[in-house]
């Protein structure tokens, strides 16, 4: 059956269900996925997608790129089964793999299906996993190393964030490498200037999902590291299948719950709605802090007009 017919039979199924149908009394089902794989009709799958999404009322978004897909999504358990099913149809992506989230409203607030060059922006060549892709570990293998200090070749391990630095700020793992970036185009510069300091080391690239680092990991392959590994699933896999082991503080999602702590629950960190800055808790209680207007990485010095003083003279 074609891509298009399977939409058809899936638009036909949940014909009787209208998008705005309110679920506000069961749990909605958040998943992450991706896959780096060679897509040569993006244009074709654009609409094929977002027909399907507003059908089914999921919300999120869909990255369609020539080097694979992306994508993060919310909506009821049967929907997002059903969508997946449709999504693995695909001879492609026939053996896509997903990560799981539940809240009690959906984490997205509207469906966008967008087309772009990479799945993760760091202007360097289109990564082609067909090529080959660079090792991954898995989450309870990575811990056994942490717990032993080393690799099962009693090689040192070391840990590299490819997050930026205020999704860091929120969690890491303990005794990681945070090079304080701000954006993943950053990440190859950095990678170049630390490549001998770490030889003789193993290193473990880890984001939140995994796409950063496994492109990250497959391009320091390609620069010459000699052991190099990529955290399979990021960091919300290991919160999955280990929990907090080795890991300090909660882990930043771009969606509204802002941070899901080691069990995968949202915690009350949120982000600054006037600087989009992420304020913990403890920064919540501090003065600068206005809800709506003001945290304590914008307010102004004292004597200085502050974000709360301009609303407030309006």
């Amino acid at each position: 059956m074609s891509l298009a017919a399977d939409l058809a039979q899936a638009l036909t199924y949940n014909s009787g269900l209208s998008a705005s149908t309110s679920f506000s009394s069961i749990m909605y089902v958040n998943i992450a996925a991706y896959k780096f794989i060679s897509l040569d009709n993006l244009e074709e799958m654009r609409p094929q997608y977002q027909a399907l999404c507003e059908k089914l009322g999921l919300k999120g978004t869909v990255l369609l790129t020539p080097e694979g897909i992306n994508m993060f999504l919310s909506g009821t358990r049967e929907h997002i089964d059903d969508y997946l099913a449709w999504v693995r149809s695909d001879a492609r992506l026939a053996d896509l793999e997903w990560k799981e989230s539940l809240s009690n409203e959906q984490s997205h607030r509207r469906m966008l299906v967008r087309i772009k060059k990479e799945i993760i922006t760091m202007r360097m060549p289109l990564i082609k996993p067909e090529l080959g892709r660079a090792p991954s570990v898995d989450p309870k293998t990575l811990k056994r190393w942490l717990d032993q200090g080393h690799d099962d070749d009693g090689v040192p391990v070391v840990m590299m964030e490819t997050r930026n630095a205020f999704e860091v700020d929120v969690g890491t793992f303990n005794n990681t490498l945070d090079y304080r970036i701000d954006k993943f185009t950053e990440f190859p510069a950095v990678a170049a200037a630390h490549k001998d300091e770490l030889q003789g080391k193993t290193v473990v690239t880890f984001c939140t999902g995994g796409i950063r680092c496994e492109k990250a990991a497959i391009h320091m392959q390609n620069i010459g590291y000699d052991r190099v590994y990529q955290l399979d699933g990021g960091i919300l896999k290991y919160f999955e299948e280990v929990g907090g082991d080795h890991y300090n503080g909660d882990c930043f999602v771009f969606d509204y719950r802002t941070a899901l702590n080691p069990k995968l629950e949202p915690t009350e960190t949120v982000q600054c709605f006037a600087c989009r800055a992420v304020v913990t808790p403890r920064q919540q209680l501090a003065p600068e802090y206005v809800v709506g207007v003001s945290c304590p990485h914008c307010a102004k010095p004292a004597g200085e007009a502050s974000n709360a003083d301009a609303i407030a003279a309006q």
